[in-house]
Parts: structure tokens; sequence; C-alpha cells
């Protein structure tokens, strides 16, 4: 697709400079951009690409440049214009949703061979792929898509206009709202891992019939799994966000519009807060608390409850500043030996 930089500016609300008319089709970062690219600026140590890019339309968050630089009327770059916008990262990933929408609108229809049992409707604008098999009592929303080779369990519930990408797995009963996105392998209400050694020290399964919930506006990266509860529910809250090979296990419920980077593992009946950001590869204990917006740094283990609002590191999770003090002291006591 190609766009005018007037186009652009007209769509996001944007204050335009330089040549209205010049065009893009693609996007690259500013540093290695062509005349054909739209690139953003979000950080002040970017702007020193603006006078040497050859971009055809740069994005930039208005802050960065107020005070800093001004762009009057009918100049911006050479050859190129400027936008200014109050968040150039969420301009630029509105105009990528246009096009991706483009790219890859929504398909309809029942492919063959696929299986749906008997008595379940498929709205006539969602689409069923190729080897998808779909339970008995599902019940699907507008719109909805599902890609080959996805298994949907008995008596599942799909809201309107969620997608599952090739491979996914829903197991009987779990419940996921409207606008979800779930990747390819993701796995929702497989069995938590539930086990009691018996009195000759045999691991006995303890049996796992509760479900999943899944509220709307979720998205889940490939191949993460999302176990079923024991008792009761595992609840994934509106507007969460969960990366790539994260492991959300039996009885957690994940707070609103709270986000869960790659390869984080959260135990048994643990409570994470709202508007939290778990980096990569951060463990959680179970059957503790996470207090709303908490940050928690790449690899830091919390094994106990946090009550606090903040940014945590470490291991044990303590306040981000007094880890980085402690680090200093862990790498002088080193260099003393």
């Amino acid at each position: 697709m190609e766009f005018s930089a007037q186009q652009i500016a007209i769509l996001l609300g944007g204050a335009l400079y330089g040549n209205s008319n010049a065009k893009v089709s693609d996007v690259a970062p500013i540093e290695h951009a062509q005349p054909q690219h739209l690139a953003f600026i979000t950080e002040d140590k970017y702007l020193p690409y603006l006078q040497q890019t050859k971009a055809g339309v740069v994005l930039i968050t208005r802050s960065v440049v107020e005070g800093k630089m001004t762009f009057p009327d009918g100049e911006g770059k050479a050859g190129g214009a400027v936008i200014l916008v109050e968040n150039a990262r969420g301009a630029m990933g509105q105009l990528l949703g246009i096009v991706s929408k483009a790219m890859n609108p929504p398909r309809q229809g029942i492919e063959h061979p696929s299986f749906v049992s008997e008595g379940v409707i498929v709205p006539q604008d969602a689409y069923v792929g190729a080897f998808a098999y779909i339970g008995k009592n599902v019940r699907l929303g507008k719109g909805v898509q599902i890609y080959p080779n996805v298994y949907i369990g008995d008596d599942v519930t799909i809201g309107d206009y969620t997608i599952l990408y090739a491979g996914a797995k829903v197991y009987a009963h779990s419940q996921i709202g409207a606008y979800c996105i779930l990747h390819a392998g993701v796995v929702v209400g497989s069995d938590g891992f539930g086990f009691e050694p018996d009195a000759q020290g045999v691991n006995q399964k303890i049996p796992q019939i509760g479900n999943v919930i899944i509220e709307d506006d979720v998205e889940v990266g490939a191949n993460t799994t999302i176990d079923r509860a024991m008792m009761g529910s595992t609840i994934v809250r509106k507007n969460a966000k969960i990366d790539n090979l994260v492991q959300i296990a039996h009885n957690v419920e994940v707070g609103e519009s709270t986000f869960l980077c790659a390869q984080v593992g959260i135990a048994g009946s643990t409570k994470v807060g709202a508007h939290c950001i778990l980096a990569g590869q951060v463990g959680v204990a179970g059957h503790i608390e996470i207090a709303d917006h908490c940050v928690f740094g790449a690899q830091t283990g919390v094994p106990n409850s946090i009550r606090k609002p903040g940014t945590y590191m470490g291991y044990p999770a303590i306040d981000a500043g007094l880890w980085r003090r402690a680090v200093v002291k862990f790498k002088q006591a080193a260099k003393e030996k």
C-alpha cells in the first residue's frame, strides 16, 4: 500500500511540515530509511538522524522536538515530510494495523476437510480452516477466525472477532472473550500440575476439573500455555498481553492490561495485579499476590507477595535501586578476593 504524507497526517491528526505529496510504501528505522520508507522518532537520541535520513516521511513525537527545533510552514526535510504527533510509536502502530488488515483480510467459510460437531453454528462471516476440529456445544462469535489444525474442545465459548492461529488448542469448557488473538501453538486449558504422593511415595494425579477464562482483547503469544484450574477458574483479565513461551499455572489470575514477556513462569494460585510488567524469564512462586502497577526486571525471582507498586529486580525481588547498589557491592567483593 502507498500513502502520501498528507493522507498520513489527516489519518493521524498530526501537524505536517515539508512535502505533502511525498509517498511511502514501506517502513524502516530512520538510520536506514530510503525515500519509499516511513520512519519514526520517539527519543532525543535519534534526532541527529533527521538531518541525514532519506526517509520519505518521518513521524516524530511532539514532546521530543518541543523547544529544540522548529519546522516553519512548508519546511520539513529535503524531499520528504515531517509529521508531529502526540505519540509516534502509537501512530506508527495505528498505520501498521491498517496495512496488516489490508495484507491479511478476514477470511470466511469452512474449509474441508474439517470437523464441526452437529449443532454448532458457524456465523456467516466466520472462518474455519482445513483440519480444524470443533467439539460439541461450542459457541462461536461473529467474525471468528479459526485457522488450520486448531482444536476446540467441547463446551468452549469464543467471543466475537477472536483469532486462533494454526495449531492452537483450546481444551473443553474454556471461555475466550472477544477480539482476542491466540498465536500458533497456544494451549489453553491443559491440566494444571497437580500431584500428591500417597503412603508409598507414589505421585498420584489430582484431577483438574476447573477451566480457563480469558477476557476480551487479550493476546497470547506462540507456544504459551495456560493451565485449567483444579477447581474454579484460571483467569486472564481483559487487555492483558502475553508473549511467547509463557507458562501460567492452575488457578492463577493475571490482572487487566498486564504484560507478561517471554519465558515468564507463574506458579499455581498466584494473583498478579493490573498494569504490571513481568520482563523476560521472571519466575513467580505460587500462592502469593502481586500489587497493581509493579514492574519486574528480567530474570527476577518473586518468592513472596509484593504489596507495594514499584520496580523490582533480583532474587529475592527487592527494590530495583537497592538491587543495583547491591550488585555494585557484589562486584567489589569479587574483586577483593
